[in-house]
């Protein structure tokens, strides 16, 4: 099938389908997104355009909102596909079931397209309307098709040869049965990893903070404590998740322009939007379940995170140090999520490093990605720094870091750590282990060695490692009554 116009007399247009064939998504889903960030409110006018029918739906809702051509997941196979007909001077079609308002753009930024046949107001070009339209534009059997959905097998069923990007077995049957003259492009769609990748399981690290109250109580041997804080960590965990996922959804344009973010499972099409918009509901209630089974506190804790993360989603992540105080107080939460699910009062000790030591940790993060766009010569995507506050963020986060020290070593000294600890000379080891990492920790992230994630950097540094190593025996020295003099 490398020649697409066999047979020889006039050129056979090739039609290409936009959702799901072209990118890898749906326009239609995307702009609904693009609506609830800009415009939340106009979300509940959804369902009185409906009515005008999903033709009128899409357009409305395009006539709201800006389209970012340039960077959509578009697929490098079909884009050959229409780059080998374009060389045999093929007509190329876009011939796609969203409105003009879309199609355009993407045509305009693609330079590729011929002719566009799409939704209007009032119809809606999918299905058996999209397979009429071509053959009353170019006959029967007078085009070739590209598709990608089970919308698309009356097209197939009237194109002269049929190309499915798809890799599901049943479809590729029914659309064989339409069509001996069939290609086929793998899409293997998302698996248990993709989805892995989502929820971002290896960011479920940061709740075990939730244990935190436990281990400086000294009742992690309390097996009914454990357990109440496992059940936490598993609700906040999932409920993370719900955040995770709502954020990338709103976050596509944005993650698209960014080097790593790109790759992220919805931004890079490999997850549907749908299927993230569902799963959020389906993780939210059975953190919810779990919660219900935890003293009524934690509950309320829970909602609060809950509610802080929305607000920095929708309103304060371009908000300048704003955003990294709310960063910093969602990993304070967590602790005082423990302390909740466990009934153990946190001490003013705890609180107060906490706040230190975690916004630090947030100004690393925004360090990072700041140095990256100053690097290159960009602005920071869906953010309101400027690369000229690069010395003012270094110079918070890392005041923040020593004042972190700072408390740890005032604590040593604490009138409660005698009756805690037998041996609390040991303890002078803990503020001194602190302050190198912290050292480091700045020293990496100035010399661009540091990923955006503070908590997984330190989780994979065999460095840090061995510091935490250290200081959990200072701890049980301190608690040993193995006194240094």
């Amino acid at each position: 099938m490398t020649d697409l116009n066999e047979g020889g007399g006039a050129p056979i247009p090739l039609c290409v389908d936009l959702d799901g064939t072209l990118v890898r998504t749906d326009m239609l889903h995307e702009t609904v997104l693009l609506l609830a960030k800009s415009s939340p409110f106009s979300l509940i006018a959804l369902p009185g355009w409906l009515r005008h029918g999903k033709a009128g739906l899409k357009q409305r809702i395009t006539e709201r909102v800006s389209i970012d051509a340039a960077n959509l997941p578009y697929r490098p196979d079909v884009l050959a596909l229409i780059e080998a007909a374009r060389a045999q001077r093929r007509p190329i079609v876009l011939a796609t079931a969203s409105c003009a308002g879309v199609a355009n753009v993407i045509t305009s930024h693609l330079g590729l397209f011929d002719e566009v046949l799409c939704s209007d107001g009032g119809t809606n070009l999918s299905a058996d309307t999209k397979a009429r339209a071509l053959v009353e534009r170019f006959g029967e059997r007078g085009f070739d098709y590209i598709g990608n959905d089970k919308a698309d097998l009356p097209v197939f069923a009237r194109a002269r040869r049929a190309f499915l990007v798809s890799s599901r077995d049943g479809l590729r049957q029914a659309a064989r049965d339409r069509n001996h003259d069939i290609g086929f492009i793998d899409d293997p769609g998302g698996g248990l990893r993709v989805w892995a990748k989502a929820l971002r399981i290896h960011q479920w690290l940061k709740n075990f903070l939730i244990f935190i109250p436990l281990l400086a109580a000294h009742q992690l041997t309390n097996l009914s404590l454990l357990l109440w804080a496992a059940l936490a960590f598993l609700s906040f965990s999932l409920c993370a998740s719900s955040v995770y996922l709502l954020n990338d959804l709103l976050d596509l344009p944005a993650d698209r322009k960014h080097r790593r973010k790109k790759n992220r499972p919805f931004a890079s099409g490999a997850l549907p939007v749908k299927s993230g918009v569902a799963a959020i509901p389906l993780l939210l209630g059975a953190s919810l379940v779990l919660a219900l089974q935890l003293p009524p506190r934690f509950l309320v804790v829970l909602g609060l995170y809950y509610f802080l993360t929305i607000a920095y989603s929708f309103l304060l992540k371009k908000q300048v140090i704003v955003d990294v105080m709310l960063l910093a107080s969602l990993y304070s939460i967590r602790v005082i999520a423990g302390s909740a699910a466990t009934d153990i009062k946190p001490s003013f000790w705890l609180l107060a490093f906490s706040i230190f030591v975690f916004l630090g940790l947030a100004l690393v993060k925004r360090y990072s990605e700041l140095r990256e766009a100053t690097l290159a010569a960009k602005t920071l995507p869906g953010r309101g720094y400027r690369p000229e506050d690069l010395p003012v963020v270094l110079a918070l986060g890392s005041s923040s870091g020593m004042i972190s020290v700072l408390i740890l070593a005032m604590y040593t000294q604490a009138e409660i750590v005698p009756a805690m600890y037998p041996s609390p000379e040991w303890l002078w080891l803990a503020p001194t282990l602190m302050l190198y990492w912290t050292a480091r920790l700045w020293m990496k992230t100035v010399r661009g060695e540091v990923d955006e994630d503070p908590v997984l950097f330190a989780a994979r540094d065999w460095q840090s490692l061995v510091v935490v190593a250290l200081m959990a025996c200072t701890f049980l020295l301190a608690m040993s009554g193995l006194s240094l003099w």
